[in-house]
């Protein structure tokens, strides 16, 4: 298990690297920001604000989609800040504190994640376009979610022993692994999860600061866009005419 961890931490920072390279390297040749958009830099650092904490954008094109994507990804932040405990010794108090509020954060992922298969399944124009693979995914943060919940509510694993191999993997001083079947199931759902995130459409979470439609000012008639290689371009030929 400490070999999967190390395997799946590396394979996810560096595909996350290497995929954030080529996005922020892909060239925007157009002026394409999705109107309404805001004619300034710090209208438009608001709106990824906005699009991020409250996916304002979603809200007002699909208020059920963006009931369950709320649910799914606030429960997420709640469910991170209470495996805090799992990575820091001591425990600051304000991680101690929101503990209870992180097995609710599990409880709305489920919830939000059910929300968003059934709209898979059972609307049409929805159902019509998901692949596969979006199945798979929703079924791994379920089995992710489901496995957190059954060990807080059923099972009840020895949490010193599964701090203690975390807090070993993290410090590169090993610890046994804890004989415990759900832990497994947990933490291999998360392993596999680290592995494909990078290659897959859950990067829309960093991506969404690389989108053209979202991060673009709304000034074309006051700012010419040109992207850098059109600069070169530009460059090159006011060179040649030079000479």
């Amino acid at each position: 298990m400490l070999v999967l961890f190390y395997v799946a931490s590396a394979v996810f920072v560096v595909g996350l690297v290497l995929k954030l390279v080529q996005y922020g390297r892909t060239p925007a040749p157009l002026k394409i920001p999705t109107t309404p958009a805001p004619a300034t830099r710090g209208g438009v650092i608001w709106r990824l604000v906005k699009e991020v904490t409250v996916f304002e954008s979603l809200f007002k094109g699909d208020l059920l989609l963006w009931l369950f994507a709320i649910l799914f990804h606030g429960g997420l932040l709640l469910v991170t800040v209470r495996h805090l405990r799992y990575f820091l010794d001591p425990v600051p108090e304000v991680i101690v504190w929101l503990q209870p509020f992180g097995i609710y954060g599990g409880m709305a992922m489920v919830v939000g994640l059910l929300g968003l298969w059934g709209r898979r399944l059972l609307i049409a124009r929805v159902r019509y376009i998901s692949t596969v693979s979006d199945h798979l995914w929703l079924l791994l943060l379920l089995v992710l979610a489901g496995s957190g919940l059954l060990m807080t509510f059923v099972t009840h694993p020895d949490v010193v022993a599964v701090k203690a191999f975390v807090r070993g993997a993290i410090t590169f001083s090993p610890e046994p692994f804890p004989s415990d079947l759900m832990v497994a199931l947990h933490l291999l759902a998360f392993f596999v999860l680290l592995v494909l995130f990078p290659f897959s459409k859950l990067l829309h979470a960093p991506g969404l600061f690389f989108s053209p439609t979202r991060n673009q000012a709304d000034d074309p008639r006051e700012r010419r866009h040109l992207a850098s290689w059109a600069a070169a371009l530009e460059r090159e030929k006011a060179g040649a005419e030079e000479r």
